[in-house]
């Protein structure tokens, strides 16, 4: 098979994930973005390993090291989108971003006596 096929298949899925990314506002279809372009690395990384020949097969080693990490990232993300819509009640990222933009906090953090020695 030659090498520009697995390349196309890559790239159109780097776009895929690139405009999720750009256009979505849901936090969920972000991660799912993110995800497609950690995949599209993936095919390439494979590509490139099947097409060089290497003995040592890097291509395929760090595609499983990619792959982990991407499972530990969406585990993680998912928690943390989990608790944004429990204490916010949506996970439009628009709307967050608002509300990591205000200049005031509602409350004043208190210290202890205890943490400032």
């Amino acid at each position: 098979m030659p090498l520009w096929w697995p390349l196309l298949v890559a790239s159109l899925l780097f776009a895929i994930g690139v405009y999720a990314v750009l256009v979505r506002r849901n936090a969920v279809l972000v991660l799912m973005g993110v995800e497609l372009m950690l995949n599209a690395v993936n095919i390439n990384l494979v590509a490139f390993d099947a097409h060089f020949r290497d003995a040592l097969h890097g291509g395929q080693t760090f595609a499983l090291f990619i792959i982990v990490i991407a499972a530990a990232e969406i585990g993680l993300a998912l928690a943390i989108v989990l608790m944004v819509f429990r204490t916010h009640g949506h996970i439009d990222v628009d709307r967050l971003r608002s509300l990591a933009d205000r200049d005031e906090v509602e409350e004043p953090i208190e210290v202890s006596p205890v943490m400032s020695r």
